[in-house]
């Protein structure tokens, strides 16, 4: 904790040397520290882990923080310090941007204190939980098949980028542990999970000091929604991958007039509460596979239910528009489409001006929809390993089997959570070249129970959804049974 507290202030006082400044561009404020005035570093154990909190009231829509262009890490900032790094990059024209910012970001971590960014260096993560780091074990434990498609497309992908960059890699001389795939791992998972957008790089930039702040779905605060512990654990500043997602952050960007990188109060702030930045709308898988936590309740989260032919043929909706919401209740246009659908074809005509504003077509015609989609919720929650109730059963039990630092099967646990920790030890284990099996260290072990827990938590948040989606629709039908017994 001791050397933590050190390395922060050292930090904060090389940044407050570059320009680094939570005041007003004109205030006569002292600038001995680049916080003090409007923010502070804190630690929100409930809420996201370390973050900004508010050292004043503060104003929705105040400039509370700049970060000057010659403090950002970019490509251009890096090439313009190494003169052998661009020559080396000038060999490899055919990486993205993505690709070479990942390659100067290990190139930085190998020239120790010798690089010009140092303190922040040692302010990153030195792990992420993002989907490229998940293990074949973890990806499997999503049970999906759409979610484990993606984990192993981002785990190839990541190694297929990684190939393509290691002759420059190697052409740098850089020291062998940042040559590694898991070395790539990590710095690409940095830039993925905390870049911001700039105009004159797609793959954006890394901003010390600008990236403690904790962020919050649109409309909600963090603590509301209640952060996964691995967010709050490991995952704890997070930024933004511009290349891909140049839009996330609604709450500063960078601006010519400062030649900074500014950052603005989302909303009215009381001293000493956090002070948050908003994400788009993006479900938890993307938040998976992009920053490495998940939400346990985001309402941008999306069940997509398979339809067939026949349904797609009988409306216009695009198909991402198609999907059962975070709190079981179908999406508008999904309503639409099956209400269109269970018209009989000679009638659809007549009625797609109402199914398409949203009207109820018939009462027979709502519960034939609503009976499609109980019937369709529950194919999917059979097809799974495991259901709600084993979910929760083995979460818990991997938070006992943590707290003893070991990886025997708990006790009173059902035959699904047996199943799955054997899975998971034999997932662990590996030859030692004397024909024994020997388990990996406590911390690694530790390390992927992690993301263990991540996969549970998805999968369980997804169930939660089918589940409550089948209620909803339930609830549907007997109030219109209800209505038509009142009729008769």
């Amino acid at each position: 904790m001791e050397d933590e507290a050190a390395n922060l202030d050292n930090f904060l006082k090389w940044a407050t040397s570059l320009g680094v400044s939570d005041t007003p561009p004109c205030s006569s404020a002292s600038s001995n520290s680049c916080l003090g005035y409007s923010l502070s570093v804190s630690y929100f154990p409930d809420n996201g882990g370390r973050g900004m909190a508010a050292v004043r009231e503060l104003k929705k829509g105040e400039l509370i923080l700049r970060v000057p262009k010659s403090a950002l890490l970019t490509t251009d900032s890096v090439v313009q310090k190494d003169h052998n790094f661009a020559l080396a990059l000038s060999t490899h024209p055919c990486l993205s941007s993505t690709q070479v910012l990942t390659v100067c970001l290990l190139a930085e971590m190998n020239k120790g204190r010798k690089s010009a960014w140092y303190p922040y260096l040692m302010q990153l993560p030195r792990s992420y939980d993002t989907l490229a780091s998940f293990g074949p074990f973890e990806a499997k434990a999503l049970q999906v098949d759409d979610a484990i498609w993606l984990a192993e497309k981002v785990i190839s992908k990541a190694e297929l980028e990684w190939k393509e960059a290691i002759g420059l890699l190697e052409q740098l001389n850089l020291k062998p542990r940042f040559l590694t795939f898991k070395a790539w791992l990590w710095s690409s998972a940095t830039i993925s999970s905390r870049t911001l957008h700039v105009p004159w790089d797609a793959a954006g930039c890394l901003c010390p000091v600008g990236d403690f702040f904790n962020y919050a779905c649109p409309g909600e605060e963090l603590a509301a929604i209640g952060v996964s512990k691995s967010y709050v654990d490991d995952t704890k500043d997070h930024g933004l991958d511009g290349e891909h997602f140049s839009e996330r952050l609604t709450d500063g960007g960078y601006e010519e007039e400062f030649a900074a990188y500014c950052f603005y109060a989302k909303k009215n702030y009381q001293k000493n509460e956090q002070v948050l930045l908003s994400y788009g709308t993006y479900t938890n898988l993307e938040l998976l596979e992009h920053y490495g936590f998940l939400l346990n309740e985001n309402p941008n989260d999306k069940v997509f239910l398979p339809l067939g032919h026949d349904i797609h043929t009988c409306h216009s909706w695009p198909s991402d528009s198609l999907y059962i919401q975070h709190d079981g209740t179908p999406s508008f246009a999904l309503l639409a489409a099956l209400r269109l659908w269970a018209t009989p074809p000679n009638q659809r005509k007549t009625v797609s001006y109402l199914a398409s504003s949203g009207s109820l077509l018939s009462s027979e015609n709502e519960k034939k929809v609503m009976r499609w989609i109980i019937s369709n919720c529950r194919a999917i929650l059979r097809s799974l390993p495991s259901n709600i109730e084993d979910d929760k059963l083995t979460f818990r039990a991997i938070n006992k089997a943590q707290e003893a630092q070991s990886i025997e099967i708990p006790n009173n646990v059902s035959s699904v959570t047996c199943m799955e920790f054997r899975k998971f030890t034999e997932s662990m284990a590996f030859g030692n070249g004397e024909n024994e099996v020997v388990l990996r260290p406590w911390m690694k072990v530790k390390r992927y129970m992690e993301r263990w827990k991540l996969a549970i938590q998805w999968r369980l948040r997804y169930k939660q959804s089918i589940r409550d989606c089948i209620s909803s629709c339930s609830h549907i039908i007997e109030v219109n049974s209800s209505k038509n017994d009142a009729i008769m």
